[in-house]
């Protein structure tokens, strides 16, 4: 695989180190490439890219590739073509690395026995510049075949490419965060009252998440008697400002807890085992990670009527889908508290989960491969 990987970290590189260990369960020898370099500084929106836990000791991860040298991606598609692996995967998530993976995936398969397999975060980014069809359209030109993970991006795909083998596999669970704890540990370890209900908006913070609806969505005064409060767990990729100004616009600074410093591994547990409801008021989307964190934890949801979301959150089993807009998130969150779906919700997910476990992804994997070699 080549990848995102330890020591940056965030979602993609959780997701690849899990995906290549469950290939290594399966039995397979499996590996990742991952950057010396992923983003230039200046485009990269967050504090920093690299995380501080140690490397996973289970995983061979090698720190090879180079995001902006082109010499650099000549001479890895040159050394993946000698390998001759059977299978390079990449997972695909933004524009900016069309031409690096494109031309690794270009090289690497003349040895005539490499199949090029993508796993589609998006086809069509959530924030759109000038370039992204081209850039998108040069890396998966050589690509064999695809694995997306909701209806709407291989929709998506179709607009570049409608022959090739391709199947849907939704986003497994994210189950490394470990297991659940009570929420008065969660919320004695996070500092915080266990007298209280807490929704939970977790995750890299960027305009089309919404924030701002579930803001104005919180500010309903059906909301005042419930104790309830929300706790902001992830770092600002946007501008903080407007958001910090609405809080205090809308007057419920005491009831918002930010945490807005990226979130380590081994305090995620801590964040959603504190919450009684994760809401995600997306504007736009294709599948969320932190979607499966909650299944994982068997959470009830509230998301937005958008992309692939209502795909992994069945309405009215696990959660609420509701519209874009503040006055139906609001809504769902005092039907939730207000309603007996706490027992319900959570057995719908505890049978809704078993569809998204990472032995399906890797045969899901496997059968695009297998088409490929059929023909």
């Amino acid at each position: 695989m080549v990848g995102s990987a330890h020591p940056f970290r965030g979602g993609l590189a959780v997701f690849n180190e899990r995906l290549i260990r469950e290939f290594q369960n399966l039995g397979y020898k499996a590996e990742i490439y991952t950057f010396t370099i992923q983003y230039p500084g200046f485009l990269f929106p967050g504090k920093t890219q690299f995380s501080d836990s140690p490397s996973p000791d289970d995983l061979k991860i090698s720190r090879l590739v180079n995001s902006v040298n082109p010499l650099n991606w000549i001479k890895i598609g040159n050394r993946i073509r000698k390998e001759k692996p059977e299978i390079l995967i990449f997972k695909f998530w933004l524009p900016f690395m069309g031409p690096c993976f494109g031309t690794i995936a270009r090289i690497a398969k003349r040895n005539n026995k490499t199949k090029i397999a993508c796993i589609l975060d998006n086809v069509i980014p959530h924030e759109s510049r000038p370039g992204d069809k081209q850039l998108t359209a040069y890396f998966l030109k050589p690509v064999d075949a695809f694995i997306a993970m909701s209806d709407s991006v291989l929709k998506d795909l179709d607009f570049f490419d409608k022959a090739k083998p391709r199947k849907i596999s939704p986003h497994p669970l994210f189950d490394n965060f470990g297991a659940a704890i009570s929420k008065n540990e969660a919320c004695a370890r996070l500092g915080i009252s266990d007298e209280y209900n807490y929704l939970l908006f977790f995750g890299f913070i960027r305009d089309y998440k919404g924030l701002d609806l579930l803001l104005n969505a919180f500010s309903d005064s059906r909301m005042k008697d419930k104790k309830l409060k929300l706790i902001v767990a992830g770092e600002f990729y946007s501008d903080k400002t407007p958001y910090l100004q609405l809080i205090e616009e809308l007057g419920i600074k005491n009831q918002v807890i930010l945490k807005t410093d990226f979130i380590p591994d081994e305090k995620v547990v801590d964040y959603f085992c504190a919450s009684d409801l994760v809401v995600q008021p997306y504007k736009h989307a294709t599948q969320s990670g932190v979607t499966q964190i909650a299944y994982h934890f068997e959470k009830p949801m509230i998301v937005t009527n958008v992309g692939g979301l209502p795909e992994l959150v069945p309405d009215g089993k696990v959660g609420f889908v509701v519209p874009v807009d503040p006055r139906a998130i609001s809504d769902a969150i005092i039907q939730f508290f207000d309603g007996d779906y706490q027992q319900k919700f959570s057995h719908g997910i505890q049978v809704e989960k078993q569809k998204f476990t990472w032995d399906k992804m890797v045969r899901n994997i496997e059968a695009v491969i297998s088409e490929i070699s059929s023909k």
